[in-house]
């Protein structure tokens, strides 16, 4: 028995490692582009703080593009998702193609992964000294 189950078995297995990777890879690419852009802006964030401006103002400022864009990404991926599993549903056999369980799960798996990949540089922009950013260089 175990010698007949043994290539479905590494077959999920590497299924496993390959999913794992592209989350790691999804989740390196959106921190390497919010970092970017919070490079980009941090002058501004350092005149904010300068001026006035709260820790979690400039939390809020920061993150919001990265949860905008997140959003719109698990939004866009539910809908095609959705759509292909009416293409996907002969390919798959004792397992339903519309399960709940899966279209509320992985939404919120890759919503966390975004967040924990925008939160290193976003908590970067909050500790800004006002004093490097506003220095002539």
């Amino acid at each position: 028995m175990s010698a007949s189950m043994a290539r479905r078995r590494f077959s999920l297995f590497l299924m496993s490692v390959f999913a794992v990777l592209a989350l790691l890879l999804a989740a390196l690419g959106i921190y390497g582009v919010m970092a970017f852009l919070v490079s980009q802006r941090i002058q501004e964030f350092g005149i904010r703080l300068a001026l006035g401006a709260q820790p979690r103002d400039i939390l809020a400022l920061a993150f919001r593009p990265g949860l905008v864009l997140t959003s719109v990404g698990v939004a866009f991926g539910l809908a095609a998702s959705i759509v292909v599993t009416r293409l996907m549903s002969s390919l798959l056999f004792g397992v339903s193609a519309r399960d709940p369980l899966t279209f509320a799960a992985v939404p919120v798996l890759l919503w966390t992964v975004a967040v924990a990949a925008c939160l290193v540089p976003v908590r970067r922009a909050t500790r800004v000294s006002p004093v490097q950013t506003l220095r002539y260089d």
